[in-house]
């Protein structure tokens, strides 16, 4: 583990991109026992299997899976609409609510692998605002671990990718933050395992807080 403090502590940007599902909301039980049963039909090893799909986009999950004789597609969507129907124990990491309150509209959005409409009722069930720009599945030729997303975020925000820092949960999500030329900050709140990482990393958003200069731009406090 590698903490933000004291190093980095001056070091400021021009915007924050946050990946949603394990690094803003914990939506870990919903996800799982949906894509827990799709796997169980297939014939997976859910201990092998679960790990591995955190993060990704789920056509990209099914089609890196290679299964014979199913529709990637097809079987994705009926996953989408298991994960838009149960949001049962869908909440928000601890203090990412405030945390996310303190920031300016245009300073911040979400880059998510989950589509719009399943973004959409999870940052409803945590009680999180929708952003002023968010990115998703549908944004993107290519999901995580490809930078497209987050160039795409920075774009939005009228940002350079190298100015900005992005908050991850998974390797998927680092590596992608990585190749955009992006700093990254690892969320391990929902980890089960330790990620190894030479990024720093918060177990939450409770011991930070945001520093925000004349200019307007960001940096991270240690909160009092």
């Amino acid at each position: 583990m590698h903490s933000i403090f004291p190093s980095d502590r001056d070091k400021t940007y021009a915007a924050f991109l946050f990946d949603m599902d394990g690094t803003i909301i914990n939506s870990l039980a919903s996800t799982e026992r949906v894509w827990g049963r799709w796997a169980t039909r297939q014939g997976l090893d859910l201990a092998t299997f679960l790990p591995t799909m955190h993060g990704k986009r789920g056509i990209d999950t099914i089609n890196g899976l290679n299964l014979p004789g199913i529709d990637p597609v097809a079987e994705a969507a009926e996953i989408l609409r298991g994960e838009i129907e149960d949001v049962e124990g869908v909440v928000p990491i601890a203090g990412a609510r405030e945390f996310l309150a303190s920031l300016a509209a245009e300073r911040w959005a979400i880059v998510t692998s989950a589509p719009i409409d399943l973004a959409r009722v999870r940052l409803a069930a945590a009680g999180i605002p929708q952003p002023r720009i968010m990115v998703t599945a549908e944004d993107v030729l290519v999901g995580k671990p490809d930078p497209q997303c987050y160039l795409l975020g920075a774009e939005r925000l009228g940002v350079d990718p190298s100015d900005v820092l992005v908050f991850e949960d998974v390797l998927a999500g680092v590596t992608a933050g990585e190749a955009a030329g992006a700093d990254v900050m690892v969320i391990t709140a929902t980890h089960h395992q330790v990620l190894e990482t030479r990024h720093p990393t918060l177990a939450d958003y409770r011991q930070v807080a945001v520093g925000t200069a004349m200019d307007g731009r960001l940096s991270l406090r240690p909160r009092p």
